[in-house]
């Protein structure tokens, strides 16, 4: 037993059965796709070049929900673990030891310049002629400057008009959007037709609406009213489950270019018509911005004796996270220590190819850890045959009875699988999706939320490495509410199991074949 890990009957077994529960029917706007009852897997692919069907995983080499549910909870008791703080240091000796003991070799440390953000102290007080003054509840905008005492009038935001922000504090209303779950099969450069396998949802819950944690500006939130000339920027959360304010984003690093503050979206309607009535806001961030040295947390497995050298699996994720964030990203650290203890069980002629097991720091922090790996390994990358990145077993809460607090849905957050497109890759996705019944579940194309998927691998498809990166985005992703409830527990096995399918549909595939297909 290594780190409380049971293993027995390590003889390989082949996959015999699969099959999959009927797929419900995908609806978006007007139109309706029906798929009938699945397919057998990969029925409506071809394969460039014989395939190996997929393995049963061997059960006793998997660790069980308690202990990848036991590892999350060591993980989240740590305390918030942005870049930099000791909770995301603790994070990754936590790592690289669990590495070490089951005996992953050149397990190592690789340093990175991440920016560590620090807020200290503050405040926003609204300044009401003839009237007592009142504190808001707030949380300051991550990465933006520090600002003592600054009072100014505010002024709605309205992206058409915006000049009469200049000099004063923008009140932009930060709508977060609220989608089709099915919506995203539809986007990104020639998006596949939706008779093909891309989804496994037998109970139709792709048809219902989700809130996801991004807004139209995402990646843009100060700047619109900096170029507009304003001096500070309190940013509304409407329409946001729970009416929180502690809202992680962005998270890009570096300095923004205005001071800013988070505010409940209530709040927000409240500073509006406070704002005709002539009222003035009184602003206070105290916070720190300082570069210091975080750690890609590195380990290896050998592939089989004569293989294809070189050639390698990558199965990644992040180790930092912006509270102490159970899903974002306990969840994936879980994931991947789950991989690294199935296949440490593995006999090296056994695995499919040479494993490297590796968690990214610094992904609150503009994503140093991925960039840094890049740079660092460029070299090595035409030899990855595949980049599988796994992220965020997540429970869906939405709003409660009569809109009151959040609750759970029992449903899982609907799970994004952005695969390259190579059809002998998104058949194995595909195959270990029905497999092991991961429900809720979409295949879609890398660019179909931007030029990259929205994850921490998401760069390695700009240097042509095929991925396979899971990724699920509920509402509460950036938000303290992220607490060790919403982690999905009960899909910690199954996710695991269908990883390592897609890892061992690799098996016999060079990385050139893969990229050749």
């Amino acid at each position: 037993m290594a780190d409380g890990v049971e293993h027995t009957g390590l003889s390989r077994r082949r996959f015999l059965g699969g099959g999959g529960a009927a797929a419900g029917a995908l609806a978006l706007g007007a139109g309706r796709w029906a798929t009938g009852a699945s397919a057998a897997p990969s029925s409506s692919l071809t394969h460039s070049v014989p395939w190996v069907p997929t393995l049963d995983p061997v059960a006793g080499a998997v660790p069980s929900e308690s202990q990848m549910f036991g590892w999350i909870q060591q993980v989240v008791a740590q305390g918030i673990r942005r870049p930099g703080y000791p909770a995301a240091e603790w994070a990754e000796q936590f790592a690289a030891q669990r590495f070490t003991e089951l005996g992953l070799q050149d397990v190592r440390l690789e340093p990175i310049t991440v920016d560590r953000w620090e807020p200290t102290e503050w405040s926003l007080d609204v300044l009401r002629p003839g009237a007592a003054t009142v504190r808001l509840e707030s949380f300051p905008v991550p990465f933006s400057p520090p600002v003592e005492h600054l009072e100014v009038d505010i002024a709605q935001y309205n992206p058409v008009l915006p000049g009469p922000v200049r000099g004063k504090a923008s009140l932009v209303e930060n709508l977060l959007l609220r989608i089709p779950a099915n919506l995203m099969m539809l986007l990104g450069t020639s998006p596949p037709l939706p008779t093909q396998n891309r989804f496994h949802d037998p109970d139709g819950q792709l048809l219902l609406p989700v809130t996801i944690p991004f807004g139209l500006k995402f990646g843009e939130v100060l700047e619109p009213s900096a170029r507009a000339g304003a001096a500070a920027f309190i940013g509304s959360l409407a329409s946001y489950p729970g009416d929180s304010y502690q809202y992680y984003v962005p998270y890009v690093g570096g300095t923004g270019p205005l001071p800013g503050v988070w505010v409940r979206g209530s709040a927000g309607v409240w500073l509006r018509t406070q704002a005709l009535l002539g009222a003035k806001v009184r602003l206070r961030v105290r916070s720190t911005n300082v570069p210091v040295t975080s750690h890609n947390v590195v380990g290896e497995l050998p592939g089989p004796a004569g293989g294809s050298g070189d050639d390698h699996v990558i199965i990644g994720s992040h180790s930092d996270g912006p509270w102490a964030s159970a899903v974002e990203d306990g969840s994936g650290i879980a994931l991947v220590l789950a991989q690294a203890a199935y296949w440490s069980q593995v006999p090296p002629s056994e695995r499919p190819h040479r494993l490297k097991f590796l968690l990214h720091g610094g992904h609150m922090s503009g994503g140093a850890g991925l960039h840094s790996y890049i740079a660092d390994h460029r070299s090595e990358l035409d030899r990855a045959v595949l980049e599988l990145h796994l992220e965020h077993a997540a429970r869906e809460f939405d709003l409660g009875l009569n809109n009151s607090g959040v609750a759970a849905t029992g449903r899982p957050v609907p799970r994004w699988w952005f695969t390259s497109r190579i059809p002998r890759l998104e058949a194995a996705v595909y195959d270990a999706l029905v497999a092991e019944d991961v429900r809720r579940s979409m295949i879609l194309v890398p660019d179909a939320f931007g030029p990259e998927p929205p994850t921490d691998g998401g760069f390695y498809h700009h240097e042509g490495v095929p991925i396979v990166n899971f990724l699920s985005a509920p509402f509460y992703l950036f938000d303290a509410m992220d607490t060790i409830d919403k982690v999905d527990r009960s899909a910690l096995v199954p996710l695991t199991r269908a990883a390592i399918r897609i890892v061992e549909s690799t098996r016999g595939i060079t990385a050139a074949q893969m990229r050749s297909a």
